[in-house]
């Protein structure tokens, strides 16, 4: 399963910031699609813990953005709409708040042309 993931309302950090990320919960990892206004690396891994997704910089395994209420460890979901508060831990010296949505779910399976993570080439 793929999804596609909409972050967006971080005012404080610059006005219109937001990042794109697809996520794979079959390797866990996720890929920047487009961003503006965010330091966001182009992929990393995730973790699911108790109702909550976090994702991690893939490079230096840097914690940068807590997803509230994606909880990617469950059988079921994460749906088209699905919405929530997100916490960008990437600057300093407190986290920025914004939201999160997931845009697209493509549950279909199929293997990638090319090695798509840096960690995979």
């Amino acid at each position: 399963m793929r999804i596609t993931l909409h972050l967006d309302t971080f005012d404080r950090l610059a006005p219109g910031a937001y990042g794109i990320v697809w996520i794979d919960k079959e390797s866990g990892k996720w890929s920047r699609e487009g961003h503006a206004g965010l330091t966001l690396p182009r992929w990393g891994r995730y973790r699911s813990v108790q109702g909550c997704t976090w994702l991690i910089a893939g490079v230096d395994g840097a914690e940068l953005c807590s997803l509230a209420g994606l909880d990617l460890a469950g059988l079921d979901g994460p749906f088209e709409g699905e919405h929530g508060r997100v916490q960008w831990h990437g600057c300093a010296p407190e986290a920025a708040t914004g939201d999160w949505h997931v845009q697209c779910v493509d549950e279909t399976a199929c293997d990638p042309e090319d090695a798509f993570f840096a960690d995979e080439a």
